[in-house]
């Protein structure tokens, strides 16, 4: 290769050096249009029908495992506030897309577990952006002000609210824009100046870019196009999504894991203990559900588990800002990981459970009126 290129090794690193710029550019793309489809996702008719309920599900779906991992990181292994602050804020994720699927293919998406689930994960995961936004700028400062975490809390928010807010007004204006154009990609086109210009915005007050995606997407989620809108991004999300994801993993030395090491057991012992708070902290959630109603609260629990993307962004954003080292860095994509695969075979056991109970509860009926 170098004899075909014709060039020395000094050349070969400048080459490289180029060309990971460009990549980071790419994989800073790729997580924009990421948060800007979980926004799309995220259709917040749906909290109505389970608003109340699904509220207090996703409050302590993200306070119980975000103040746990927190506090346990910093009392139990001393580590500093920022990084602590930071997997904590890993640990309140939660993916919509896994979670809907697997209901989906078990026919539990549209009952009462499935509606609290979806409409919890949604709101997990407005409360999960805003805490990023918060921890994130917190991260570039290198401190934790309280007045400049209550800044950030109300800005996040507000930019939110406010987002959705006007957005009510704006999706007329880009009906009408993307039915004007004369040209390919008329509805994707204005959607992703819209997408890239609130993610500008968001970093313009002090916030994350990726803030600003997530709120474009709830916007245009509210607009008639919304599902044509949906299926122009997957083709661009499946180009420039698995470049972030294979930058965050190619940040990830696993090598710090490495049980045979001494050095290596302290961050062995933090995975395990970010994977025990990242599932029960998910789990007791079921146990926040109220009212007459039964409902399967194991499953609702387990169907808050999983991570999926939306913790491998938590982990990105954390690495690229320098805040975790290599072993909490490893520790949070573990974590990742293991509730992202653990969370749909469980989801399928707890309903699988509540199907067998309620067949003997049947028989055992039909067997009293024989007696009787």
């Amino acid at each position: 290769m170098q004899k075909v290129a014709g060039l020395n090794p000094e050349s070969i690193g400048e080459v490289f050096a180029s060309q990971s710029e460009v990549i980071s550019v790419l994989a800073e793309l790729g997580v924009i249009i990421l948060l800007f489809e979980i926004g799309l996702e995220s259709d917040l008719r749906e909290l109505q029908k389970v608003g109340a309920r699904a509220a207090i599900v996703a409050t302590v779906g993200v306070v119980a495992p975000f103040v746990a991992g927190t506090v346990g990181l910093i009392l139990i292994f001393g580590m500093p506030t920022i990084p602590a602050v930071f997997a904590g804020a890993a640990l309140t994720a939660t993916s919509i897309g896994i979670t809907s699927k697997v209901l989906s293919e078990l026919g539990q998406l549209k009952s009462t577990e499935g509606q609290i689930i979806v409409g919890a994960a949604v709101i997990d995961d407005v409360l999960g952006i805003i805490v990023l936004a918060v921890v994130a700028s917190l991260a570039k400062t290198g401190e934790v002000d309280i007045a400049n975490v209550i800044y950030l809390i109300i800005s996040a928010t507000a930019f939110l609210l406010g987002s959705i807010f006007l957005g009510k007004f704006l999706n007329q204006s880009f009906v009408a824009i993307a039915d004007k154009l004369q040209t390919r990609g008329n509805l994707v086109i204005p959607a992703l100046v819209f997408a890239l210009a609130m993610a500008f915005l968001a970093h313009a007050i002090h916030l994350e870019a990726i803030l600003g995606a997530f709120a474009a997407g709830l916007v245009l989620d509210e607009t008639d196009k919304r599902k044509e809108l949906d299926q122009q991004i997957i083709p661009i999300a499946d180009i420039l999504v698995p470049i972030f994801f294979v930058c965050v993993g190619a940040r990830v030395d696993l090598s710090v894991l490495n049980p045979s090491s001494a050095d290596n057991r302290q961050g062995l012992i933090i995975a395990v203990f970010l994977i025990v708070v990242a599932i029960i902290g998910k789990i007791i959630t079921g146990w926040a559900v109220f009212g007459k109603e039964k409902v399967n609260r194991l499953a609702i629990g387990i169907g808050m588990i999983p991570r999926g993307e939306v913790g491998l962004v938590f982990a990105g954003i954390g690495a690229a800002s320098g805040v975790l080292d290599k072993p909490l860095q490893a520790a949070i994509i573990i974590m990742v990981i293991l509730t992202t695969f653990i969370a749909p075979p469980l989801l399928r056991f707890a309903f699988g459970s509540e199907e067998t109970a309620a067949q003997e509860a049947i028989k055992e009926a039909d067997l009293a009126s024989t007696n009787n």
